[in-house]
């Protein structure tokens, strides 16, 4: 230890002769600057950047219980609304044909009371929810949380710098654990693997935006019918469609507006249906408490056998929106969840049913509109207001939850360029898409007026909930094998158990496909094809990129042809390949045969994780030789995060360009010790390469002007075009600043490549089909590049090239 003291003094006395710096500023330097040299196995000025981790974010901190409280009761609002007004439609939806024998009631209440404690209750709320990605939830988290601990990402893009994100919280498997390593290798090595598990992800996600289609179609439908006897069905579906075009209409002010409205809505709405579930357990017959014994479900299935089966699909209904519990996640955290649901929304909901069985055991024939025969008249209409006040609510929810998901999948390269629009300063979360909203509301009215009752549309309903919790088991199964390291056992139970349970309700919900069952599913085969096709493409392009990146040679060919010539000003030249310089930079240059005097590649790279924090976020390279004034920029960012508007992406791209170039200066200057060629780096033995980058990770001052030697003092920039690829030679730091910032006066200018994709000629015919079909109808009929990441089109060149996959 006296070693490492004397180390650390004699560190601090060099920065302090170099810089002059305060202790104050010393020690805060210190504390940023920490680098996990031994992590790293070659000298790279991307790993350089990656350094430069900052553990800021809220993820490994303890929430204290007031925040906790605060957080539970805001969860009632945004997360139950599905969930807590099933009740307005289940029993109708279960006994469609009405109620044959008085004990059925009891069985329907006991399978009810049951579903609920099994599934959204041990299943969400004690397992799923802890298998989330840094607090957030969803098919796509947990994709995201297996691709960083497998390597079963189908785009190469991964790099060593990633693992050092402060969210990446990567684990290795457990040496005691060989199972959870063989796995892992068996998953990294078959493709079909790869595969497959990016379709379970996708299919879960078409199957919960489908609900975005039916959700809001059952709950208003439901509610609103409770005039259904004084007005007739025909107002019913009318109202209902006036209710939904309103609020679809509504989705572009984003639920930030009214969201402080939203969980006192849904509370008065709990106490009134607990309140109403208690009244007619005590006036009309509490002996249903007896459905808490599980006898009567089998009593009910040897009663009624095949017709009890189908009648699972109703039965059902009662936990649609658990999913959104975990889909949720990220706005709350997991115990806020558990207890607004163990404490508040589950004692609610089981009294709700309770009552409804109650009274239903004295009044059977009134099943087909069991809720709103059961309310005591003098509370008939303040239920029926708050009743459609909570069905809006729960549509909101589901429709922000579907918008968010997709948001997530085109971050990932898995859904066609569409317009995101983030309504919300306060959660990242929070999206307005346009062109799915109105697709959405289309969908919607065409729904109501087709299928008229909650009957018949709770036949759809279902199968989407169900296959989408289906999928969400499996990978929280392959989630505990791989990652938590569960014994086979522990997994078994948990996969069997509820993995069975859902195949039940799944296959009685499949035998209602020609009453409506077919919607969901053609709607996720749908959904679930375009994202394939989308993603295929997608992943085949960046395999051509890499396979066809520009080699360092032709950079040195370039800078001794004497007809290319340099401009004033600064090119972003856009791409995703992360590794070496994209295929498209020659097509550029044999069309203009000039470049500007500043070059940067930029690369937007989507990380497996929610969120990188922003000074995480840019990573920089010299594109060597360093006198060219060339540079690579990796831009990582998250499923959840935004991308700013052109100015002030421009100014964080230009703030860290600096910071790199005065970090990489001092590194030349006063770090010479240890600023190997990558030649060397791979050569050296591991141990002196750990020594070496301990010893410099020590040293990095804070961005002041360094001492770098200026080796030349004239004007960068002139206002003709250099004959010379590079005029001037290598500057120090504060030079190089200098002429980084006269570049930007002279202009920013954004190329993008604009690659029209085609199949090969020898490929196969689905391919042709896929690609020049296909892939070419979504990229001409969905948003261009430049508007999704929001290029000022007054700066932009398009830069035109044909790949062939």
């Amino acid at each position: 230890m006296s070693g490492e003291a004397d180390r650390t003094m004699a560190i601090e006395e060099e920065i302090e002769t170099a810089t002059a710096t305060t202790a104050t500023e010393k020690n805060n330097m210190l504390k940023d600057r920490k680098v996990s040299w031994a992590k790293l196995r070659r000298i790279d000025s991307l790993n350089l950047e990656a350094g430069r981790v900052s553990m800021s974010g809220n993820h490994g901190s303890k929430v204290n219980w007031r925040t906790t409280l605060s957080l539970a009761f805001q969860s009632i609002g945004i997360v139950y609304g599905d969930i807590g007004t099933s009740p307005l439609y289940v029993y109708s939806s279960t006994f469609t044909s009405g109620i044959k024998h008085n004990d059925d009631i009891l069985g329907v209440l006991s399978l009810i009371i049951y579903t609920i404690v099994l599934i959204p209750m041990l299943k969400y709320v004690f397992v799923v929810l802890w298998a989330n990605d840094n607090g957030n939830g969803g098919a796509f988290a947990l994709y995201s949380l297996i691709c960083r601990h497998l390597k079963v990402s189908l785009i190469p893009n991964q790099q060593p710098e990633d693992k050092e994100l402060s969210n990446y919280k990567l684990e290795t498997p457990s040496s005691q654990l060989k199972r959870a390593q063989r796995l892992k290798q068996m998953l990294e090595n078959s493709y079909a693997a790869r595969i497959l598990l990016l379709l379970a992800t996708i299919t879960g996600t078409s199957m919960v935006i489908g609900d975005g289609i039916l959700t809001p179609s059952i709950s208003v439908l439901s509610a609103v019918s409770g005039i259904s006897t004084s007005m007739g069905q025909g107002a019913v579906v009318g109202i209902t469609i006036v209710i939904l075009i309103g609020l679809f209409c509504y989705q572009r002010f984003g639920t930030d507006k009214v969201g402080f409205t939203f969980a006192p809505i849904i509370f008065v709405w709990f106490s009134f249906i607990a309140g109403i579930g208690i009244y007619n357990l005590f006036t009309h017959d509490i002996g249903v408490l007896r459905a808490f014994n599980p006898k009567y479900i089998v009593d009910y299935f040897k009663r009624n056998g095949k017709q009890a089966w189908l009648s699972l699909g109703g039965v059902f209904l009662c936990i649609t929106g658990s999913e959104a519990m975990f889909a949720d996640l990220g706005h709350f955290n997991v115990r806020a969840i558990q207890m607004s649901f163990s404490f508040i929304t589950c004692p609610s909901i089981l009294a709700a049913y309770i009552g409804q069985a109650a009274y239903l055991r004295k009044f059977p024939e009134k099943v087909s509109n069991t809720f709103y025969e059961s309310i005591p008249h003098a509370i008939y209409w303040p239920t029926f207001v708050v009743a459609v006040g909570a069905a809006i609510i729960a549509s909101q929810a589901m429709i922000s939850g579907a918008f968010s998901i997709i948001s997530q999948a085109l971050s990932l390269g898995c859904f066609p360029r569409v317009k995101v629009v983030h309504t919300s300063t306060k959660h990242q979360g929070q999206v307005y898409i346009p062109e799915v909203n109105y697709m959405f509301m289309i969908a919607c009215i065409i729904v109501c007026a087709a299928f008229k009752t909650t009957t018949k549309i709770s036949r759809a309903y279902g199968i989407a909930v169900i296959g989408d919790m289906m999928i969400t088991t499996t990978l929280v199964s392959l989630i505990m094998l791989v990652i938590w390291k569960k014994s086979i056992w522990q997994v078994a139970i948990f996969f069997l158990l509820f993995g069975s349970t859902e195949a039940l309700y799944f296959s009685s919900q499949i035998t209602k496909f020609t009453g409506g069952g077919f919607l969901p599913i053609a709607s996720a085969l749908f959904l679930t094809t375009l994202m394939g096709i989308w993603h295929y493409v997608h992943k085949e392009r960046y395999m051509f990129e890499l396979r066809n990146k520009v080699s360092s040679e032709y950079i040195r060919e370039l800078a001794a042809d004497p007809d290319i010539s340099r401009v004033p000003g600064m090119g972003l030249l856009y791409s995703e390949l992360v590794q070496g310089i994209p295929p498209i930079f020659p097509h550029l240059i044999a069309s203009v045969s000039s470049i500007h005097s500043v070059l940067v590649f930029v690369s937007i790279k989507a990380i497996p994780v929610s969120r990188v924090a922003l000074e995480e976020r840019f990573l920089f390279r010299h594109v060597e030789p360093r006198e060219y004034r060339m540079f690579r920029c990796v831009v990582r960012h998250g499923y959840n995060d935004t991308l700013e508007d052109p100015v002030e992406f421009e100014s964080q791209l230009i703030q860290n360009l600096k910071a790199f170039i005065q970090q990489d200066s001092y590194m030349i200057t006063e770090g010479a010790d240890v600023a190997l060629t990558e030649a060397e780096a791979e050569v050296e033995s591991q141990e002196e390469t750990k020594a070496r980058y301990a010893n410099y990770s020590s040293r990095i001052i804070p961005n002041k002007n360094q001492g770098g030697v200026s080796r030349a003092s004239s004007d960068p920039i002139v206002n003709k075009s250099s004959n010379t690829f590079s005029s001037l030679p290598i500057q120090g730091a504060e030079d190089e600043v200098k002429f980084i910032e006269k570049a930007m006066e002279k202009g920013v200018v954004y190329m993008l490549g604009e690659a029209e994709v085609v199949a090969q000629p020898n490929s196969s015919f689905l391919n042709k089909i896929v690609v020049n079909y296909a892939y070419s109808f979504l990229r001409k009929n969905f948003r261009q590049g430049d508007k999704l990441m929001a290029m000022p089109r007054k700066r932009l060149l398009k830069i035109g090239m044909t790949y062939e996959i």
